[in-house]
């Protein structure tokens, strides 16, 4: 275990690998910021070197002491470890969320959205979410990374986002979906707004379930309470805006023939996005 101030490492990482050094500090100056992320820049990142920080600068550092020590650890890098770490129950079960268990030993099982039932069954991971369900062994926990590079292969979007998808302004997520139409939750911050902008394929309907919409539809301006509504036909630039001092709660329905997130041309945009 490698405890040590960032500066002391960074001095110590140029001196033995100023290319490692010079490489990764050229891909965080040109990272952008995303909610509470760096994205760093994708081309400066693979350029620079990969070496492990043992090799790098702990074998030949002369600042460096080492002390013997006996503590717990486990990385939590599987939902077994989760299992591991996690209270159990007399039948060494450890769960969470809306779940029903009958006969089931040594189990971990997560729900987030509805009801789980797990009858009868041994030393199971089963996860569910909005957007899928896991189930697997609690010794093969860790190949849901196949299940990953099946769904990049079959160009699937559940590794890429979820149902809630978080945006500087907020958060939307899917409620339904089907042939040429799409039903969104959308939330809105207080003194926040999504960016100036226009639809190529789809035309979007806008409720407000709670709080106070301020919409930019065309050259109109209009404000929206609860239980109010408006429509934004497909082509023409609009902006919605939270201007109250509560969450902005509505329900968009998109119609079209193509509903991708990147049918989006922002003119103007708060947070710099392209």
């Amino acid at each position: 275990m490698f405890v040590l101030p960032a500066h002391q490492y960074l001095a110590e990482l140029e001196r033995f690998r100023p290319d490692v050094y010079r490489g990764s500090k050229t891909a965080f100056e040109r990272s952008t910021r995303d909610l509470d992320f760096y994205r760093l820049d994708a081309e400066a990142f693979r350029a620079c070197p990969s070496d492990s920080i043992d090799y790098a600068v702990m074998e030949k550092t002369a600042v460096a002491s080492m002390v013997t020590a006996s503590f717990d650890w486990n990385d939590i890098g599987s939902r077994s470890s989760l299992w591991e770490t996690g209270v159990k129950d007399k039948a060494g079960n450890a769960s969470r969320g809306d779940v029903f268990l009958d006969g089931a030993k040594n189990c971990y099982v997560r729900s987030e959205s509805r009801l789980v039932a797990a009858i009868g069954v041994d030393d199971l991971v089963i996860v569910e979410t909005d957007d899928a369900v896991l189930v697997a062994h609690k010794d093969a926990a860790q190949n849901v990374k196949n299940t990953v590079e099946m769904l990049k292969t079959s160009k699937r979007e559940e590794h890429l986002s979820h149902s809630r998808v978080y945006r500087p302004w907020g958060y939307y997520e899917s409620i339904d979906d089907g042939s040429r139409f799409q039903v969104k939750r959308i939330m809105v911050k207080p003194g926040h707004k999504l960016s100036l902008q226009m639809h190529h394929h789809r035309a979007e309907h806008w409720i407000v379930v709670s709080g106070t919409a301020r919409v930019t539809r065309g050259k109109d301006e209009i404000l929206l309470s609860e239980n109010e509504s408006t429509y934004i036909p497909l082509g023409v630039t609009h902006r919605l805006e939270n201007p109250g001092k509560l969450p902005l709660y509505l329900i968009e329905v998109q119609s079209g023939p193509y509903l991708g997130e990147d049918d989006i041309v922002r003119f103007d945009d708060d947070y710099q996005r392209a």
